[in-house]
């Protein structure tokens, strides 16, 4: 069977005017302003880019949509957009300002039925389940809020109904490992990816190509990175280069 291309995918984690990152989603430090991070990751062959709100769920708005806007005219990427989406009509917005696919978290923990919805509205395709797992004793549990509230849903049988609910894609996020370049949770990853059938963006505690190639060999092919780029560790067109010279199928970009 034919392997789909590796996909790199930034994850800008936004707050007021500026992309912020944190280890575990505490203690977050500035990064830089999401427009010229965002065409830097462009240039550098990004296959998508994810732009999270991460206080929009505690002020019930997404305030992006400017951001988004000039985003997709100045840059031929697919953009996920996610924070604060409650309704239809909040990824109606955001759909019809540039944004691709929207992201969802909270509001599908607060209300699943908003899944369905959106599916119906808009196609499996531009709905992605923002799963945030924190580890438990023998399982995880789904957090909210960008990692601040538990919701006592258990992350395998959660991810079960978002995908027969309608989600087209899951965005998995482990708190225990955002942020630290301490690898991913290969368990956590296992798990889920022996229970679904759709696609996996996999995020947390991405530390080199060599974890890259390990979740393409699990069957992850969607890997969503953000501390090693945000602080120059490495750089997108570096990691393409050695997933090419090791055989592993990924677009080479011709943008800059």
């Amino acid at each position: 069977m034919d392997t789909p291309k590796i996909r790199i995918i930034p994850k800008l984690e936004i707050k007021s005017s500026n992309v912020i990152k944190g280890i575990r989603m505490e203690g977050l430090r500035v990064v830089g302003k999401p427009e010229l991070l965002s065409e830097k990751y462009y240039l550098e062959g990004a296959d998508e880019i994810i732009f999270i709100d991460t206080v929009a769920s505690l002020y019930g708005r997404n305030h992006l949509i400017d951001l988004v806007t000039k985003t997709a005219e100045n840059i031929k990427l697919p953009l996920c957009v996610g924070g604060g989406i409650r309704s239809l009509d909040d990824a109606k917005t955001l759909l019809r300002n540039g944004a691709d696919k929207i992201s969802i978290n909270t509001g599908i923990c607060n209300n699943s039925k908003l899944i369905t919805n959106l599916a119906h509205a808009f196609g499996s395709q531009s709905v992605v389940a923002s799963i945030q797992a924190k580890k438990l004793k023998d399982s995880w549990e789904v957090y909210c809020n960008n990692g601040r509230e538990k919701t006592g849903k258990d992350v395998c049988s959660w991810s079960v109904e978002v995908i027969e609910r309608g989600a087209g894609e899951i965005l998995l996020t482990s708190i225990d490992q955002d942020g630290t370049k301490l690898g991913p949770d290969f368990e956590l990853i296992e798990n889920i990816k022996n229970k679904v059938s759709v696609p996996l963006i996999v995020s947390g505690g991405i530390r080199n190509v060599d974890d890259i190639i390990q979740l393409a060999n699990m069957g992850v092919y969607a890997i969503a990175i953000a501390n090693i780029l945000h602080f120059d560790f490495t750089n997108i067109d570096e990691i393409k280069l050695q997933l090419k010279n090791m055989n592993m199928k990924t677009r080479i970009a011709r943008n800059n």
